[in-house]
């Protein structure tokens, strides 16, 4: 493989770089010492001409709708969860987390936006879901507030 090749590759293995890379944010020797593919100033050339290739980051005002739903836990007899995965399903009944149910503009690159934030903000995601129009993230009861506060802001 070539240089260029290894170098997106490494970037691939990275998400945060190849955002950095989106975002024109990034110290691209700093980030070739990182990757530790070849010699810096050859790996720093390819990530440049690799940041040129990327799509930027898009920076527009999105629509939601944030709630809050208290007392989520496990349902197994609801009829109406907020969360389902395999075969476990969380609802509004009597548990000791908070769901935060965005609708509107969401997506896959929303939920990772915000699962990166909640990480940075130390609020512990203990289950995720997206789908075509509402994105539910479950934390714990008293990170709700703080949670629906950062999806508010969010940008993708």
């Amino acid at each position: 493989m070539s240089l260029a090749a290894d170098t997106r590759d490494a970037v691939r293995s990275h998400p945060f770089v190849y955002e950095g890379l989106r975002a024109g944010i990034l110290n691209y020797s700093a980030a070739a010492r990182f990757l530790d593919i070849g010699e810096t100033e050859a790996v720093a050339a390819a990530l440049r001409r690799y940041a040129e290739e990327l799509p930027e980051r898009d920076s527009d005002e999105r629509e939601l709708r944030v709630t809050m739903h208290s007392g989520v836990g496990p349902a197994e007899d609801s009829d109406e969860p907020l969360l389902v995965v395999g075969e476990t399903a969380l609802a509004a009944d009597d548990g000791d987390a908070t769901a935060v149910v965005a609708t509107g503009d969401v997506g896959p690159d929303f939920l990772r936006t915000v699962l990166g934030q909640c990480a940075a903000a130390g609020i512990s995601v203990e289950a995720a879901a997206v789908g075509p129009d509402a994105l539910v993230v479950v934390v714990g009861r008293r990170d709700g507030p703080d949670a629906v506060r950062l999806i508010e802001r969010s940008e993708a």
